[in-house]
């Protein structure tokens, strides 16, 4: 299947391990120019180039971070300077923070707040000019299944996806006049780096904590998620393969989830 990926300008956030470091290797197999943004610049700068040797493809390296509206705006810039547009905005940047409501104090809040939410509204708000000069665009905002079906002891993290989850539906509205597509992929558990350094304190394989945790949550699909397979889904949300699809959010969660 072509994808009509070739020769799109991509930006993925948080894009040096687990989803993005997958969505973004398999944007570069498919002949996309993809900028890659995270904090740590020499582990992403190693990363991209790794990705570069095993598909040959464009990939630039913008450390900075999305929680600073200056380093959104170079990140965008850098990418349309360096390719000449922008087609493809993969919003991923974010770790798990969930704790009981008492405990998350004004500092938790905006701090995921704006690594979450404000750093999709920004980085958005830059891009859609240039998709809208490139004749449209696909935009994916990476949330989690607690956006739709929150749980006790989930904020901020659930509350903020949930706000991330009425902006994808807002501006998928918003923007279709301008083929321009917004849609959301809700994760459950799938495999990340932030998991594997949960191991690693524990003192145990990651393998280990995989099993244990997917026993406990009774996951129906009896195992964690690989991050190939839910980029596989954010690729094709952006992709001329799913060129009438936009406004949806999508349970990539091995179907733990208690609503559709």
């Amino acid at each position: 299947m072509d994808l009509e990926i070739q020769g799109k300008v991509a930006v993925v956030t948080g894009a040096s391990e687990g989803i993005g470091r997958a969505t973004s290797q398999m944007l570069a197999r498919e002949g996309a120019h993809v900028v890659m943004c995270a904090r740590r610049p020499e582990i992403l700068e190693s990363v991209a180039e790794s990705i570069r040797e095993q598909t040959g493809g464009s990939v630039l390296a913008v450390a900075g971070d999305v929680r600073r509206g200056e380093d959104v705006e170079r990140l965008i810039n850098r990418a349309v300077e360096s390719f000449g547009g922008l087609h493809i905005l993969i919003n991923n940047a974010g770790t798990s923070a969930a704790h009981p409501f008492d405990t998350v104090d004004d500092a938790a809040w905006q701090n995921d707040l704006d690594l979450k939410l404000f750093a999709a509204i920004r980085s958005i708000r830059l891009a859609v000019p240039h998709m809208r000069s490139a004749g449209g665009g696909a935009i994916v905002n990476m949330l989690n299944t607690g956006a739709k079906a929150p749980a006790a002891a989930s904020t901020p993290t659930s509350v903020t996806r949930a706000a991330g989850l009425a902006l994808t539906k807002a501006l998928s509205k918003e923007l279709a006049g301008d083929n321009i597509r917004v849609n959301a992929v809700l994760i459950g558990l799938i495999k990340s780096g932030q998991h594997e350094r949960r191991a690693t304190t524990r003192g145990i394989p990651p393998e280990q904590l995989y099993e244990e945790e997917a026993a406990k949550r009774s996951l129906p699909m009896g195992r964690y998620g690989e991050a190939d397979e839910a980029a596989d889904l954010v690729v094709f949300l952006s992709s001329a393969r799913s060129s009438y699809i936009t406004g949806v959010a999508i349970n990539m969660d091995g179907g733990v989830s208690p609503v559709v």
